[in-house]
């Protein structure tokens, strides 16, 4: 598994569990400032696409988890 993967996946997590968790509707409800974890997590996709920074990569990366091949560098 590479960090491009690993990255999406604890994204995507967080989304979905501070939504279940700060959703009324959901029977996992907590409280709805956990819908601030889920803007937090979206504003921290949206800048590393621009970016290309993302300190979960960076752990990986020194973790020893290999990067994804890209094409046409």
């Amino acid at each position: 598994m590479t960090t491009d993967r690993i990255v999406r996946i604890v994204a995507g997590s967080f989304v979905l569990l501070s939504l279940s968790l700060g959703a009324e509707a959901s029977p996992l409800y907590h409280s709805s400032y956990w819908l601030w974890f889920t803007a937090f997590v979206g504003a921290n996709l949206l800048q590393s696409g621009f970016t290309r920074f993302c300190p979960l990569e960076i752990v990986l990366k020194k973790l020893g988890v290999p990067e994804a091949c890209r094409k046409g560098g």
